[in-house]
């Protein structure tokens, strides 16, 4: 899976990510239940080529979470993810995310208060405990009570969170890692889906975890360094038949950026998300360079500046 991470999974990047990846399960940013019953923007606008795409809510209103489950589904997402793993202090105002950890019976109610009124899965997203809330019964006690009220497939961040004193940057690298407690939710409790995320990096590590839990989430590492996408397929699913270049992403992308730019949207929407296409391969830096330098220039046709660029870093 590719983790939801605010203001970087938005569809346009969801979009890219699916040109390298045919099985990866796609997670949108964040999405408030308030934005979606009372915004004025469409929240839950995709493309139909992302999916398999799960919608990550973020609320602790078990009515309103509900009326947002069911407008998902009818408009064709795989998966519900409820949020309760978030620990920055907007998010806590709004008494979702990391905070609900302390309040196990709420969620459960949450969760089942949208599995009554959806056939599509209801999953939640949490970390492993929330500042001196974080032993393991703690963690085991949390996900017994949410699964008994209809949840079967937790994503877990291996660390847990602290809600004050660290900010969400450093909540995502200051507290150890603790993956082996992910393991032992699994080995206690076999009949649920676990999936761990937190820390993981290259296709290696995501099938060393597989030998203890049943799926991995990636999140900034496959931002920053996308085309790890095109290895999934083959190496996690199986499938051989879908790898491809970095030239044949950017003309699908480029296809893309045509039809988003003839509908009045702006190539940068779309090509921000792919600075980081050629981590790792000489003229990396170059890459970034051009597209920051040139991505919003609205004169220059978005396909015209990716096939341009394609053409001399993909002959260097």
């Amino acid at each position: 899976c590719v983790a939801p991470m605010l203001d970087w999974t938005d569809r346009h990047c969801r979009y890219f990510y699916r040109t390298m990846s045919k099985h990866a399960v796609l997670y949108t940013e964040m999405v408030t239940t308030g934005a979606i019953i009372h915004g004025k923007a469409d929240y839950l606008q995709f493309n139909d080529a992302e999916q398999p795409v799960a919608l990550q809510l973020g609320g602790s209103d078990p009515t309103a979470l509900a009326e947002c489950a069911k407008l998902a589904q009818a408009r064709g997402y795989d998966e519900i993810n409820l949020n309760v793993g978030c620990p920055s202090d907007r998010v806590q105002n709004g008494m979702f995310g990391a905070c609900l950890m302390a309040k196990p019976d709420l969620v459960a109610e949450c969760v089942a208060a949208m599995k009554a009124v959806v056939d599509i899965p209801v999953t939640v997203k949490s970390r492993i405990g929330i500042d001196d809330l974080d032993s393991f019964e703690f963690l085991m006690d949390f996900v017994t009570k949410v699964k008994a009220a209809g949840c079967e497939t937790f994503i877990l961040h291996a660390r847990k969170a602290w809600l004050t004193g660290l900010s969400p940057k450093e909540n995502r690298d200051i507290p150890p890692l603790d993956y082996e407690r992910v393991y032992e939710i699994k080995r206690l409790l076999p009949e649920l889906e676990i999936i761990i995320n937190g820390g993981i990096k290259t296709i290696e590590e995501c099938q060393t975890h597989l030998k203890h839990v049943d799926g991995v989430m990636l999140g900034r590492e496959i931002y920053h360094n996308p085309f790890l996408l095109t290895d999934v397929d083959q190496y996690i699913y199986g499938d051989d038949k879908n790898k491809c270049s970095r030239a044949e992403v950017i003309e699908h992308v480029a296809d893309y950026i045509s039809g988003y730019e003839a509908g009045g949207g702006k190539a940068w929407h779309v090509i921000r998300h792919m600075m980081g296409l050629y981590q790792g391969m000489p003229g990396a830096k170059q890459w970034r360079r051009y597209l920051s330098e040139n991505g919003t220039r609205n004169e220059i046709p978005g396909r015209e500046l990716l096939v341009v660029a394609g053409r001399f870093f993909n002959s260097m």
